[in-house]
């Protein structure tokens, strides 16, 4: 309401592993998101982190930024820190066939995903969102409206989640049927306690689980195509 520039911290987003079913951070985008000048954002990595929090002090509003337990997947430290602009995404591969749009941790996962459906002979775009809120409508609608089969990738429950936020603004489109979206995060439960990685198998947030649903999404639009025809 008074627009106060706060920056919140959320330590452990997503899943935790060794540190147990009630330290999941699985929730927030749900509970940040819908607040009224509340900017999210989650870095792909070390390095985008330093940048964001560069931002988020910089910032004239409240924002948050959240990042996942553990150590960092060994990015390059920039020698200088930028400010983000708000809201822009990074577009880090372009393709025609499907569009992967992830945000946080399952970024680098999606690029693997990216190069393994590529070998499949599926060209495959890759967005790396940065920001669950806002989001970045001039880059996303477009890719999605031309490419027409879009996964979202989060470390976060489905219900609410970013996912659910990009098929609210795509719903908003002229011509949005046309478009078919599948959300890949976790389910509207409460996760059980477990390796990390294993957990991130389980529920198809690896490389090889977003090739596995991308093929899959597009073998069914092809089977439907052939029982209509």
């Amino acid at each position: 309401l008074q627009n106060l520039p706060v920056v919140f911290a959320l330590d452990r987003a997503g899943l935790v592993g060794a540190d147990g079913p009630t330290h999941h951070g699985t929730f927030d985008f749900a509970y940040l998101r819908h607040i009224p000048n509340m900017v999210v954002m989650a870095p792909k990595d070390e390095a985008e982190l330093q940048h964001m929090l560069k931002t988020a002090i910089e910032y004239d509003g409240p924002i948050a930024l959240r990042y996942p337990r553990g150590e960092g997947i060994g990015a390059q430290i920039p020698d200088e820190l930028l400010s983000l602009p708000i809201g822009k995404a990074e577009l880090i591969k372009d393709g025609n066939d499907i569009l992967l749009l992830a945000i946080g941790s399952m970024v680098y996962p999606a690029i693997q995903s990216a190069e393994n459906l590529e070998k499949e002979g599926i060209s495959t775009a890759v967005v790396n969102a940065r920001f669950v809120k806002p989001l970045n409508r001039d880059l996303i609608i477009p890719l999605a409206k031309r490419i027409g089969r879009v996964i979202t990738i989060e470390e976060h429950a489905v219900s609410c989640g970013f996912g659910s936020a990009v098929a609210e603004m795509i719903t908003e489109q002229d011509e949005f049927a046309d478009i078919q979206i599948k959300m890949l995060g976790l389910p509207d439960q409460f996760v059980e306690h477990g390796d990390h990685k294993l957990l991130l198998s389980k529920y198809g947030l690896t490389s090889e689980g977003i090739t596995q649903s991308a093929i899959q999404m597009i073998q069914i639009e092809s089977q439907i195509l052939n029982l209509s025809s």
